[in-house]
Order: C-alpha cells, then structure tokens, then sequence
C-alpha cells in the first residue's frame, strides 16, 4: 500500500515535469508562427529630405518591419515596405539600374514597387509620406 502511494507521487512529479518540458518546447514553435502584434499603428517616421540623394535609398524601421524611401533619377521620392513579398527577405536598392533586387531568390522590383520577376507574387506594399520644410514623414 505505500509503495502505490510513491508511485502515484512520482507518476504525478514525472507528468508535470513532461508537462513543463512540452510546454517550454512549444512556446517557441508558438512565437515563430504567430503573426506580430501591431503594434502603434500611428506611429511616423521622420526622414530629413537631404539624408536620400538622387538615386539613392534611406532603409528604416516603420510598424516593426523595414521600409525604404528612395529618390528616383529626376527626384521623385518614393517609400516602400523592403520586405520581399515572396519570403519576406530584405530586398536591395541597386542604385545603377534604379531597381530593388531580393537577395534570397532573384526576385526583382521597379522603384515603384512593382514585380519585374523571379518569385514574389505582388508588389512591395507602399507607404504613405507626406513633404514639408524639407522633412519626410511617413505613416
């Protein structure tokens, strides 16, 4: 009779130790796969309009995620989410060729954002931004 009691005890102590073990393995597999709060969605970004030269590009944080304002040959500003739709990897201003190139599978953008080719299935996701007293602010 005392030794059922000890293996009920240690039956009980060997489940929540399984228990917690399950618990701290999942919750990381459970933060990976759940998307990101939003965050403040009010928050802006101020860029001094000086900082991005002709054909140039100014990467960022906007919302948790990185953005990128350019200006185009001819001075036209432009901003953008720099997260390739395809996988989500960073995508790079190529200043020569006036485009975005994702490093991870080739995939290719116009300066407006639009897919020229490789993978990505929709455009890189624009950004509202507004121009005054020589100051960029987006969101």
């Amino acid at each position: 009779m005392e030794n059922a009691g000890r293996r009920r005890f240690l039956t009980l102590c060997l489940g929540g130790v399984a228990a917690a073990g399950a618990a701290a393995g999942a919750w990381p597999v459970f933060r990976y796969l759940a998307p990101r709060a939003a965050g403040d969605s009010g928050a802006k970004v101020k860029i001094p309009e000086k900082d991005v030269p002709e054909g140039g590009a100014k990467f960022f944080e906007f919302a948790g995620a990185s953005a990128v304002l350019i200006r185009k040959r001819g001075g036209e500003l432009a901003a953008l989410s720099a997260v390739c739709t395809h996988l989500g990897c960073i995508v790079q201003w190529q200043r020569e060729k006036q485009e975005f190139l994702c490093p991870c599978h080739a995939g290719r953008f116009t300066a407006e954002g639009a897919v020229i080719s490789g993978p990505p299935p929709k455009a890189l996701e624009k950004l509202p931004f507004t121009v005054a007293d020589g100051t960029v602010t987006i969101g």
